[in-house]
């Protein structure tokens, strides 16, 4: 690899434009990261080159952190100079011979990588989605979710699907948090702590570990669970691995567990108020980053006695009294993480033909003060429903 070279911004840009005016030596483009003080419309975009009616195009596809949105361009039409501009922190341009990179730093200093080698560029068009997560990877095969020749079994292929598209979603929020200076970089001597609460057969705790570590990242992840048998079956799993030193297990009720700090509290369809009891522990031991993907919920459907009118016209009906419920509950546990200084998002994280619980809660710590109108909306909401969250009985009780 070169030497690192510092030059101006604008020289930087107008070096990674250069590539583009011989489209058919680009193998891939990725723009990834935010600079300082700067949003980008995604998360993400990625180009690549695609052959469609004997012309090249370049496919762009850009993740909002919710979905991704392919469009196709000819190679004349690419808005390359918009993308480059528009506030991300590093730049990935590959070519059939060498690789550019670009890193914009915090102080806006842009730090260019040249390095030689041979890349090649896939041109078809409907190219099979690239996988986090190998079906041949050892942890599949020992959790159950792979048969013993690594192929993904069909009466876990919905399982995977949730996994995968969690990571999918863990991995750029998580770099943009370090980015953001919301968490610490993680370093071999203070690993990112990553607690998974209500881990069950650890299908995400032992993912999240095995693509986090492949990608460089120094972890160290901890499944908490009430079932002593779980914690057995995953600590020798972990141990038939080789992991152990990096992920553990423990047999716990959520809301009793000695264990008390965490970087970042994962949970994946921890049912009813066991989402609360995550949250709250999630809370009280200083998480910065919280995902959580609620399951069932019946806490606050079981005190929708007296609805305010005219809402009548939905609770009425049962189905509908369940469903305006979950919404009520997610809401609420949002609103109750907004007030504590995070910022808080509902997504979908993967297709609800793979499961019909496919809300996340995602939040990140910033520390930002809190909107008096946002207390008010809070309060008037539950003096509407005549309600108390769960989560809110945990926090003050």
């Amino acid at each position: 690899m070169s030497p690192s070279t510092r030059v101006t911004l604008e020289q930087a840009f107008a070096q990674a434009t250069e590539y583009f005016q011989s489209p058919e030596m680009i193998g891939r483009v990725v723009l990834s990261g935010r600079r300082r003080n700067m949003q980008p419309l995604t998360q993400r975009i990625d180009i690549r080159p695609v052959n469609i009616k004997d012309a090249l195009y370049f496919q762009v596809s850009t993740n909002d952190g919710k979905a991704t949105t392919t469009k196709n361009y000819l190679p004349s039409d690419l808005p390359i100079s918009d993308y480059l501009g528009s506030g991300y922190s590093n730049i990935l341009i590959e070519t059939l011979d060498e690789s550019f990179s670009l890193h914009i730093s915090r102080k806006d200093e842009p730090v260019i990588s040249v390095k030689a080698g041979k890349y090649e560029a896939d041109l078809s068009h409907d190219r099979k989605k690239n996988r986090l997560l190998d079906p041949l990877d050892p942890f599949l095969i020992e959790v159950g979710i792979s048969d013993t020749s690594g192929k993904i079994k069909a009466s876990k292929m919905d399982k995977y699907m949730q996994v995968e598209e969690f990571l999918r979603l863990l991995t750029p929020t998580l770099t943009s948090a370090i980015e953001a200076g919301h968490l610490d970089p993680p370093l071999p001597a203070k690993p990112l702590r990553i607690v998974d609460l209500g881990c069950g057969h650890a299908y995400l705790t032992f993912a999240t570990h095995q693509y986090l570590q492949s990608i460089g990242m120094s972890i160290k992840v901890i499944g908490i669970d009430v079932r002593t048998s779980s914690r057995d079956r995953n600590n020798e799993i972990a141990k038939k691995l080789g992991i152990s030193e990096t992920i553990e297990f423990l047999a716990e009720e959520i809301s009793k567990t000695p264990l008390s700090q965490a970087d970042v509290a994962i949970a994946l369809h921890a049912c009813d108020t066991a989402t609360d009891d995550a949250i709250s522990w999630a809370l009280r031991s200083e998480a910065q980053l919280l995902m959580i993907a609620p399951c069932c919920h019946h806490d606050i459907q079981s005190q929708l006695s007296d609805s305010p009118e005219p809402w009548s016209l939905i609770t009425r009906y049962g189905i509908m009294r369940e469903r305006l419920a979950d919404l009520l509950t997610d809401a609420f546990r949002m609103q109750i993480l907004k007030l504590r200084g995070f910022r808080v998002e509902a997504i979908e994280f993967v297709g609800g033909e793979h499961t019909p619980r496919n809300l996340m809660i995602r939040a990140v710590k910033t520390g930002a003060p809190v909107d008096p109108i946002e207390i008010a909306r809070y309060e008037e909401m539950l003096s509407l429903w005549k309600v108390k969250p769960a989560l809110a009985r945990l926090l003050n009780p």
